[in-house]
């Protein structure tokens, strides 16, 4: 298997700035010594930096570049339709989908934890639920940075590059463009949440992975990639969902979040939000798959 190259790519500095305002800017080492357990974990939690909790997985993470195909190439059928699914979500700039677009392409924490609260029915936040909140956190970690060995292989432009467009989040642009396009990481991240969710809350599946599907599909509103990237984001996210389980760590954290989830449930969520939320989901991107 192949490993994850050791520089922190765009998307993982991302991914390390979300964690207490903790930004990572150089080399991705190997995780820092385990700080002591806190109420949140029964056991000590090793961390990338200071205050940046580190995945499960560590180096053992599904090889990206084995598991998917290369990505479209220009002027192919499947270019094509990468391309007319960039049109459609292009139109739907000021409308309620867009503004989700935008919020969700914030991976900051502790905002990104509420992501699912809507379709779990649950509040998801670091006091309520510490537990599934770190789950979320190191879950994060490994989805994203699976997605690695495909992207700096194929070094696929994004679409805002490739139009000279903009995206929904400005400030994010620069360290796009030097990021390859596919797979998605936001993608992986998302359904990987979505599939973890699932299991933790069967009852809510159909909510969690609309949410999911919709959170990577914001990035095609958000111009930063094509659907092919989000597609091939989910088999990512189902790669590291797989391994994950075989990690005890992780199962161990999946049992206390679903504890934390059966005791908060009936306790509600902002009915304003989810109700923004909800007709923002309503708006489609023609012609997505």
């Amino acid at each position: 298997m192949r490993t994850p190259s050791r520089r922190l790519a765009p998307f993982s500095v991302v991914l390390a700035c979300s964690f207490l305002s903790a930004c990572a800017t150089g080399p991705l080492e190997s995780p820092a010594a385990p700080v002591p357990p806190t109420a949140a974990a029964s056991s000590p939690v090793p961390e990338l930096r200071p205050g940046v909790p580190a995945g499960y997985l560590g180096r053992n993470l599904p090889d990206s570049l084995a598991l998917l195909p290369p990505p479209p190439a220009k002027g192919s059928a499947s270019f094509a339709r990468d391309q007319a699914t960039h049109a459609a979500a292009r139109k739907l700039r000021g409308t309620p989908r867009h503004a989700l677009a935008t919020r969700d392409a914030n991976l900051d924490f502790p905002q990104v934890a509420s992501t699912f609260s809507c379709a779990l029915g649950v509040p998801v936040n670091k006091a309520d639920t510490p537990r599934l909140y770190l789950l979320l956190q190191r879950s994060m970690v490994d989805a994203g940075l699976a997605t690695y060995a495909a992207k700096d292989h194929y070094k696929r432009t994004r679409p805002f590059v490739f139009y000279k467009e903009s995206t929904c989040a400005p400030g994010d642009e620069e360290a796009l463009r030097k990021d390859g396009s596919y797979p998605s990481g936001h993608t992986a991240v998302s359904w990987a949440w979505a599939l973890i969710l699932t299991e933790l809350s069967p009852d809510q599946a159909d909510a969690l992975l609309a949410r999911g599907r919709a959170f990577g599909e914001n990035r095609l509103i958000c111009n930063a990639h094509w659907q092919s990237d989000v597609l091939q984001g989910r088999a990512v996210a189902a790669g590291a969902v797989a391994k994950l389980h075989a990690n005890a760590d992780f199962l161990a954290d999946m049992k206390a979040a679903r504890a934390e989830i059966d005791a908060l449930r009936g306790a509600g969520v902002p009915a304003t939000d989810c109700e923004s939320e909800a007709a923002a989901l309503k708006v489609k991107i023609a012609g997505v798959e």
